[in-house]
């Protein structure tokens, strides 16, 4: 098969029609098709699906130019419409796939009615006819059936994945592919006739057409060589399914444990953020109860008593030398001296008289007595000072404390913050370790029930293999005293002599054909990835990888660059390729490459060698590139290169495409 041209109407951002021929000549067989980020290219690729197979991988699954969409009133109707022309086996094939859009009154334009698949041919003499619509998927199959397609029209995404299952395990696919392609699928389908579709094969029949007349044990015999025959086939459908998902199992393990080699300070720099966030927590508690003992102060007596300190203590100062001080006596006044004096005897009882002792030193009480009680006073407001004074002496002290955290706060809980954030930041991409062990335990006890359900389900299948085969020993000895029954039973040894000896072939000139594909994939790898790697494959086409005589298992790979990935699966698809042109017994029909941004992955050695390698084995390719990449295309397929198309980006929503 051969791209020729592909003709876009109204789709995605390619708005009226526009076409695009593709180099067919045997030397110069590149096409590049080059643009910018966001120009195109992806949805131009995705048109080749969209119109073969009727898929995409577009997030928005609305097809139709979105200018056009925008142009329609309620009730018009607009087509988005795919063709590629192509040839294969010498007819030429116009594919078409068309899909009809309607704005309804609500103003949404949606798809109105199922997508139309046509189907043209030309034959060698020039005749046109369609394909009934009813047999294009199947004539389509034919040409390249869609499983297939993916290994000739891929991108970076379909490259990651295929380059997981065949080095994880999980190559089933690829199996049947290599088969289709290589021409082994006449072997499979002949098994599969002769004994391998149960109930429907050629050997199945014939044991069932056993006249068992009257008797009742070569029914029973019958009926259990069918059940064990069921049960063994159950069992070997269930085994594939465990294999797949131990794969699977197994791939996540490796993966989740790598993650979690990966994260292992992440461990510690969560205690680290949970520590920040305590004390950020601890702190803004902290300010809050020293705010409220701060302002406490203001709401009682210490504070007066503390800003009245000074004075009292100025005040004391100037009062302690007084020759008055505390010299007054206690609730003594000056009319009890006036009394006295005139009653003439004093408290103690001797007399009073003007002029003697006793009148003259009861007369200098009263400088010291009410209403002349100065000293007492002065004794009262020291003792007064001196109980104020007491609580004071720590009051500065306690309240610069609080002051200065309270001040302070900002500052820490701002220094806090910023670890806390980087913390955070360095977190931000890291993967939670805890749940990531606790999702690789899951998968670990997963894989050991399936490896327990392998080895029940094995051992049950030995001994229903046992079973049955006494089981068909008995029957055979019943079967040969009826003449018709040893027809029967004739036909049925010869159906099992032809399945056992094209089962023998079929593995013969499989494990030949797998030598020589992997001795072919081995040689172009090399080309292309100049790395001191050696590729192999095992019996179920996983490629395992040997570096200074190192061979990987599956799933543990060497080295997982995106260029080592795309350099295998490049050279498994140039392989299959090659095997393809020289395998005579093999249909020699030309497959083209078409890739999105391939080269993007490689340093410009390898990409000198994947431009040299690619057109010499592909009979067609397709680039599509980045305009960063065209100098290094340019330079290194420059020869090869029969056409060059530019896509132009108008604005977000139309591209047009120059040859």
């Amino acid at each position: 098969m051969l791209l020729k041209s592909l003709r876009l109407q109204d789709f995605r951002q390619f708005n009226g029609e526009q076409i695009v021929s593709f180099s067919t000549h045997k030397d110069r067989n590149v096409t590049i098709m080059m643009g910018e980020n966001g120009s195109g290219k992806t949805s131009f690729a995705q048109a080749f699906r969209w119109c073969l197979y009727g898929d995409t991988d577009f997030k928005d699954t609305k097809l139709l130019s979105r200018k056009v969409a925008a142009s329609l009133l309620p009730g018009d109707e607009k087509n988005v419409e795919v063709a590629v022309e192509l040839t294969h086996d010498d007819i030429e094939y116009t594919v078409t796939r068309r899909q009809k859009y309607k704005m309804n009154n609500a103003g949404e334009v949606l798809p109105n009615g199922a997508c139309k698949f046509t189907i043209q041919i030309k034959d060698k003499d020039g005749n046109v006819k369609f394909i009934p619509e009813l047999e294009a998927d199947s004539k389509m199959k034919e040409i390249l059936p869609a499983d297939l397609s993916r290994y000739f029209f891929f991108d970076g995404e379909r490259i990651e994945k295929m380059s997981k299952d065949i080095h994880s395990g999980r190559s089933k696919d690829i199996a049947e592919a290599v088969r289709s392609l290589l021409g082994l699928n006449s072997y499979v389908e002949a098994l599969k006739h002769l004994k391998e579709n149960g109930i429907n094969s050629v050997i199945r029949s014939y044991a069932n057409s056993y006249s068992c007349d009257a008797n009742s044990e070569m029914q029973k015999l019958k009926d259990e060589i069918n059940a064990y025959t069921d049960r063994i086939n159950a069992i070997n459908a269930r085994l594939e399914q465990i294999d797949a998902s131990k794969n699977i199992d197994q791939d996540k393990i490796y993966e989740l444990r790598d993650l979690i080699l990966q994260n292992q300070s992440t461990v510690e720099l969560q205690k680290e953020r949970l520590n920040l966030q305590q004390k950020l927590k601890d702190l803004d508690a902290d300010r809050s109860a020293k705010i409220k003992l701060f302002l406490g102060y203001f709401n009682t007596e210490r504070v007066g008593n503390y800003f009245a300190l000074t004075l009292m203590k100025d005040a004391l100062t100037q009062l302690k030398d007084a020759e008055k001080l505390d010299k007054g006596i206690p609730d003594i006044h000056a009319r009890t001296i006036d009394y006295l004096i005139k009653r003439g005897v004093c408290i103690c009882g001797n007399k009073i008289e003007v002029g003697d002792e006793h009148y003259n030193e009861l007369n200098k009480l009263r400088d010291f007595i009410p209403p002349k009680s100065i000293g007492t006073l002065i004794s009262d407001f020291t003792t007064m000072c001196e109980q104020k004074a007491g609580p004071t002496s720590n009051f500065m002290e306690e309240i610069k404390d609080k002051f200065r955290f309270i001040v302070s706060y900002d500052d820490t809980r701002g220094e806090l913050e910023i670890r806390e954030k980087n913390v955070s930041e360095k977190l931000k991409n890291s993967k939670d370790v805890g749940r990531l062990q606790q999702e690789c335990l899951s998968y670990e006890q997963d894989l050991k029930r399936l490896e327990d359900e392998l080895a029940t389900l094995n051992q049950e299948k030995g001994q229903k293999e046992n079973d049955k085969s006494k089981a068909e020993t008995r029957l055979h000895g019943l079967v040969s005293s009826n003449e018709k029954n040893k027809e029967i039973e004739r036909y049925k040894t010869y159906a099992e002599y032809v399945y056992d000896m094209l089962k023998d072939e079929y593995t013969r000139k499989e494990d030949e054909t797998r030598v020589e594909l992997a001795r072919t994939i081995n040689e172009i790898f090399k080309q292309i990835y100049a790395g001191g790697f050696s590729l192999s494959l095992d019996k179920k086409y996983n490629v395992e990888l040997t570096a200074d005589g190192y061979t990987t298992a599956a799933g543990d790979d060497i080295e997982t660059s995106t260029a080592q990935s795309i350099s295998i699966i490049f050279a498994f698809i140039a392989g299959v390729i090659e095997m393809n042109k020289k395998n005579q017994s093999a249909s020699s029909e030309a497959y083209p490459l078409v890739m999105d941004a391939p080269l993007s992955a490689f340093d410009k050695k390898r990409i000198g060698t994947v431009c040299d390698v690619l057109p010499k084995i592909a009979e067609q390719v397709i680039i599509f590139i980045k305009d960063t990449d065209g100098d290094l295309a340019e330079k290194n397929l420059g020869a090869r290169i029969g056409k060059r198309y530019k896509f132009s980006k108008v604005d977000e929503f139309e591209t047009t495409i120059m040859e």
